[in-house]
């Protein structure tokens, strides 16, 4: 039987970061969802409003003995810009924010090596913004938002930024790709 763990990852619009990583060898599965907030079974269209305080995030699920944190936490930050507050591209609010969710004091110490590698490696001019917070509780996206990409791949959003963002992923780190 096949051990496997998660992480909760939040860098902007969770339908980039599904796309992204269900590309990921050693992930086993991608769900979007919400967590960060007060409000309970939060909806998108409450999400999106700003007012409950949630992020739009995935829980990355993966065999540890195919990938490990490190080259998770390495895909996260070479796939968004975790120098904007609350920004993603046009995606603007404190539900796109930069965020790593940890539901382990081993998660907690790698998330925290990672933004500190992130910082001092010299690829962003601007400061690092990703915090890196406790997971409390995950809620699932409503069924839609699961596989989006994958069932919306022509639609004009996803044409504009996650197949762009998908490209460049896949030719950087081919050798992480499934």
């Amino acid at each position: 039987m096949t051990h496997t763990d998660s992480i909760v990852l939040g860098a902007g619009c969770f339908w980039c970061i599904e796309a992204v990583f269900s590309e990921v060898r050693g992930v086993k599965d991608v769900l979007p969802g919400y967590t960060g907030g007060l409000r309970k079974n939060p909806t998108y269209e409450q999400v999106c409003s700003g007012a409950t305080g949630h992020v739009e995030v995935v829980k990355v699920v993966f065999d540890p003995e195919l990938i490990d944190l490190v080259e998770l936490f390495t895909v996260f930050f070479s796939t968004h810009d975790p120098t904007t507050l609350n920004k993603q591209g046009n995606d603007v609010g404190t539900h796109y924010r930069s965020v790593i969710f940890t539901s382990s004091s081993v998660q907690y110490e790698l998330a925290n090596a990672a933004v500190l590698a992130a910082t001092s490696c010299g690829t962003w001019k601007e400061p690092i913004v990703t915090s890196v917070e406790p997971l409390k509780e995950f809620y699932r996206a409503e069924h839609f938002h699961h596989g989006y990409y994958a069932s919306n791949s022509e639609a004009a959003y996803c044409r504009a930024i996650i197949t762009p963002k998908l490209d460049k992923f896949k030719a950087d780190f081919s050798q992480l790709i499934k």
